[in-house]
Parts: C-alpha cells; structure tokens; sequence
C-alpha cells in the first residue's frame, strides 16, 4: 500500500536513565536480532529501545527486552485490552479473523472471532463489549454478551462510510468516536474495490462521533487527508488523529493532528507532531497516551533505524524510541498494571514493559 524507504541508521542520544542504566545508542542490526523460538538471550537493557532525552523518557526498563508473542499472520492490527478479562484482542485483517493473547501464559489462541468482517480496529466500551470496525461491511459493530451483532453505525451524514479504521470509548458519557480513512475499500481481498479501480474513497475522509443515547451519528472533523489511529489525551481534553494522507495525497504531511474535544465537537485543530527523522519522513498509525500525556506513536514505511514506536512528550519533543524489524501498525497499554506496551507490527505481535501506565486500557 505505501513506499517503502530505507534510511540510514541513526545515530541516537545516550545519557543516564534512572538507576545508573546507560542508553544504548547504537544496538545489533534489527535484520540479525533473532525473535524466533530458542534464540540466545539479549544482553540487558535493550538496545533496541532508545532513550532520545533521558530526563523526558523514563519509560525504559533495565531488565525488560522486546518479545515477539505471535508470528504468522498476513496484516496484524486493532489491539486492545480487556481489563476484567485479562486478554488482548487483535485483529489478523487478511485472514478475516480476530485473536486473543491470554495474560495467565501469553498464549495466542487463533480465531477468537471468525470471519470478523475484515475487522481492523478493535475497543471495549464501558461494559466490556467490543466494538470493531469492520471493512467488509464498512460499519462500526458491538458484539452483545447474547451473541448478537449491534450495527452502530454505517453511514455518516455524507452517505455509507469507506471502511471504518480505530475507534475509541470516551469513558463519560460512552460516546464512540472513530476514523474513516477508507483503506479497506481500496483493497481486492476485502471485497469492496471500487468498480472503477479508483484509488481515492468512496466519501471525504472523517473522523465521526456516535452518541451514546442517540446513536446519532456525526461528522467531527475532516483536516486529516486520511484520518486513522486516534486516542484521547489522560484527561480527556485532546483527541488525537495520525494522518496516513500520504499513502495516496502526494501534498500531504506525515502528521499527528490535536483537537480540543469541546463536548460533543472538536475545534482548534493543529499539527501536534510531524514524523520525519533525520530527513526520513514514515506514517504514524496507531497512537496511545501514558498516564503522563506522552504520545506512542505506531511508525513504519520507511526502514531498519525507523519502523517501531516513537515516544513523543505533551510538547511534541520526540523524547524516546523503539525500534522493530517489522512495520508497526498500532498498539495498545495493557496487562493488570496497564505497563505492558503490545504492538502489532506486519505479521508478528511484540510486547514490552515498560516503566509507564497507559492513560486507558484500549
């Protein structure tokens, strides 16, 4: 879907972490670090990992290293944590299913739901449902304790959606907000290509909230060329949106967008963050925020050096971080303390603790 760049490798800050741990500023080459079963351990801390402003980034455990849990699958995407059940849900959106990691032993049991409508991003609303963004149907779902499937929505105020992409549950007063990028309908084996082979959707690219009470279904907000993994600051008070635009807009900007929710509108847009590093610019997608206001950004399409998560503070200073051999899709905080940082990335799911609280389970 994107081109792919390979930039050089960085060179990154070093300096003191907490406890008298160096970062490391130069690790092994991402294409010889062995994640598969039996492979030799990894010398502590994690130099893939990097700590760009040690006095802004403390996240960095000394005695904690990446691990890939799940390898396999075709596009891995929408993680999110179910809290009371302990488990994490994911989507695998090629194979039309979604998976589930088990917090008791981390295991990944295939098919938690199948076929998932081509599923891609997942959350849990305040009684613990889920609710998908299927790209199949181009609706937002909630699954009901009974079995039954809720269609919340599937058309906004412009007509019927492209394929709804990530979504997130604002905690009071249970409204759903989501974005609408429409890369599902750009893609053959989720059946829903446009007759014409168009690259562009089939609406304008949104971001839309649903009403909790209503169910009314609005437009939000349309700056973002191609909106697509948002989160809410801990507060509560800024939403999020990474712009993917470039994928198919040559005039636009790898940027992470902030709007000041206003109750049930967003005003003052902004450009929070832009992604280029050191002269390499790749797509943010998804996004979450720790319990301090920092920013983790999924960030892939560019190379070894790059593709991982970048960490950036409430300022938008790119304070930290971690590197991955596979394009990094979207992650989510979970586990019981929430310090477990997952992130789908390609084919594989990784997981890292981390010395931060996701600022919300999912």
């Amino acid at each position: 879907m994107f081109q792919i760049a390979t930039p050089p490798r960085r060179a990154v800050l070093g300096g003191m972490l907490a406890g008298g741990l160096l970062a490391s500023s130069h690790g092994p080459a991402l294409a010889q670090r062995d994640y598969g079963p039996g492979a030799p351990p990894l010398r502590y801390p994690d130099p893939d990992v990097l700590v760009l402003n040690p006095r802004r980034f403390r996240a960095k455990l000394g005695n904690a290293a990446i691990r890939r849990v799940h390898t396999g699958m075709g596009w891995a995407e929408g993680p999110a944590w179910h809290a009371t059940g302990r488990f994490l849900i994911f989507s695998d959106i090629p194979n039309d299913e979604c998976l589930r990691l088990i917090e008791e032993d981390r295991h990944v049991a295939r098919r938690f739901r199948s076929p998932s409508g081509f599923a891609n991003g997942n959350t849990f609303d305040r009684e613990g449902r889920q609710i998908a963004m299927r790209h199949r149907h181009r609706d937002v779902v909630r699954y009901e304790p009974n079995g039954d499937v809720t269609v919340l929505a599937a058309r906004g105020p412009d007509g019927e959606f492209n394929a709804p992409n990530d979504g997130v549950v604002h905690p009071g007063d249970g409204s759903i907000w989501f974005t609408d990028p429409g890369y599902g309908a750009l893609m053959d084996y989720e059946g829903q290509r446009h007759e014409t082979g168009s690259p562009r959707p089939f609406i304008k690219e949104a971001v839309y909230r649903i009403d909790a009470q209503s169910g009314a279904v609005t437009k939000v907000a349309d700056q973002p060329f191609k909106p697509n993994g948002l989160c809410f600051s801990p507060d509560y008070r800024i939403l999020y949106v990474a712009d993917t635009g470039s994928s198919h807009y040559p005039e636009a900007r790898n940027v992470v967008w902030a709007f000041d929710v206003d109750g049930a509108s967003l005003r003052n847009p902004r450009v929070f963050v832009d992604m280029t590093l050191d002269g390499k610019s790749g797509l943010a997608d998804g996004i979450r925020c720790d319990t301090e206001g920092n920013l983790w950004s999924s960030a892939g399409w560019v190379g070894e050096g790059y593709d991982g998560v970048h960490v950036f503070a409430p300022d938008g200073e790119r304070v930290g971080q971690i590197r991955l051999p596979e394009i990094c899709s979207n992650l989510c905080f979970g586990g019981t303390r929430r310090n477990i940082l997952f992130m789908t990335a390609s084919q594989s799911l990784y997981m890292l603790p981390v010395e931060a609280r996701g600022a919300h389970f999912c």
